[in-house]
């Protein structure tokens, strides 16, 4: 009799999952659309319209772009900023930081008999300029506070990306002090100055130096000079002459140390073995302000006349060449400039222009808004009196 052989079962074929199927079907559709979007829209889409989404997908904003206000606490010579985590604002009433929905994250309630304040996309310093009191805000809180004390006064402070503080002063024995701060408020370095006066300071972006300038008097006029120091050493290692050039801002960018006086932009370029000075000369037009806060150039307003509104708006870039300028026509209130983004707000009108100081959004001025900051992305914070809220292009 023959043995039946033991033979391998047949496989059993799989049907297919169906809601896999259906969820490749749709994945499918949605990256045609997206494709056709893109192809519509590829005018107005860009990198920055997708990072706005990203970072205000979930705020309600109208069909002019603004999200609902929030109060803020107000006060006599109000100023704003913009920060990654929220929103500073500086007056007479003291410091106080809030989330972008109006949550109150941090404040110091106090008089501030002439509030400053300073800004980098991460940190905001609040200072009373003249007086001792100043407050640093960084990450949805206060990072710290100083008190000076011994007749020591505030003449400027200025905060780097990473959070690192260049703090200028009076000090009791010497014409002036420097000190840096890094992010903990633990000081890094301290520079006092016998012979000339330090009026003004900032950190580099990586807080290995900071730029320091003087004044000085000789033979019965004034001078100024640029001293740049290593964080790790108490002399300078390189000293600029500037002349008579009165420095009114400041900034240390990238290899790039910014320099705005009443008639002129200076920029010192740091090279490997030396510095190089540029020069924009801004006369015979008057300066009417100055935004250092761009990413690579300097939005400056300038007038024909001492006296007067602005006529005209510039951006210059590092080699203190004019990129682009446009003509004003209107009383300006406020202006900034944040990465490659310009803007400017009138009674009637909020305008934003990008890198070519070409417009390309707007809205109207129906809040009566008299401060503007600048996102990075385009978006802007605008504040009256009494209420703070965002803008966000579409």
């Amino acid at each position: 009799m023959e043995e039946k052989k033991n033979l391998p079962a047949p496989k059993r074929l799989k049907k297919p999952n169906r809601i896999l199927r259906l969820l490749a079907m749709l994945v499918t559709a949605a990256l045609i659309l997206a494709a056709i979007i893109l192809v519509l829209y590829r005018d107005t889409i860009n990198i920055n319209t997708v990072k706005r989404w990203l970072a205000y997908q979930n705020m309600d904003t109208g069909i002019t772009g603004e999200s609902a206000p929030f109060s803020h606490a107000g006060g006599d010579k109000l100023s704003i900023a913009y920060l990654d985590s929220g929103v500073v604002t500086a007056s007479a009433a003291g410091a106080h930081y809030y989330s972008l929905d109006g949550e109150r994250l941090a404040e110091e309630i106090c008089s501030l008999e002439n509030p400053v304040l300073a800004a980098s996309r991460t940190t905001a310093v609040v200072y009373d300029a003249g007086n001792q009191s100043l407050f640093a805000f960084r990450n949805g809180e206060e990072s710290f506070s100083l008190s000076l004390s011994g007749g020591a006064d505030l003449l400027s402070a200025r905060p780097n990306e990473g959070g690192w503080l260049a703090i200028t002063a009076q000090q009791s024995g010497y014409k002036g002090a420097v000190t840096v701060y890094d992010q903990r408020g633990a000081p890094v370095i301290q520079i006092s100055l016998s012979s000339t006066f330090a009026v003004d300071a900032a950190v580099s972006p990586d807080g290995s130096m900071v730029a320091v300038v003087t004044i000085g008097q000789q033979d019965g006029s004034f001078y100024s000079h640029l001293l740049l120091y290593r964080v790790n050493q108490k002399e300078p290692f390189a000293q600029i002459d500037l002349g008579s050039f009165t420095v009114l801002d400041m900034d240390f960018d990238e290899g790039v140390i910014w320099l705005v006086g009443e008639d002129r932009l200076h920029t010192v370029s740091l090279l490997p073995e030396s510095q190089e000075i540029h020069t924009y000369y801004i006369n015979p037009n008057y300066l009417k302000g100055c935004s250092l806060g761009g990413d690579g150039f300097a939005f400056l307003l300038v007038g024909r006349y001492r006296s007067g509104s602005a006529t005209q708006a510039l951006r210059v870039d590092s080699s203190a060449q004019v990129l682009q300028s446009i003509p004003l026509t209107g009383q300006v209130l406020d202006y900034a400039a944040a990465g490659e983004y310009c803007a400017l707000l009138t009674g009637s009108q909020l305008s934003v222009y990008n890198g070519s100081l070409e417009f390309v959004s707007g809205v109207e001025n129906s809040r009566a808004a008299r401060k503007v900051a600048l996102t990075t992305n385009g978006s802007a914070l605008l504040a009256n009196d009494q209420q703070a809220w965002l803008y966000i292009p579409s």
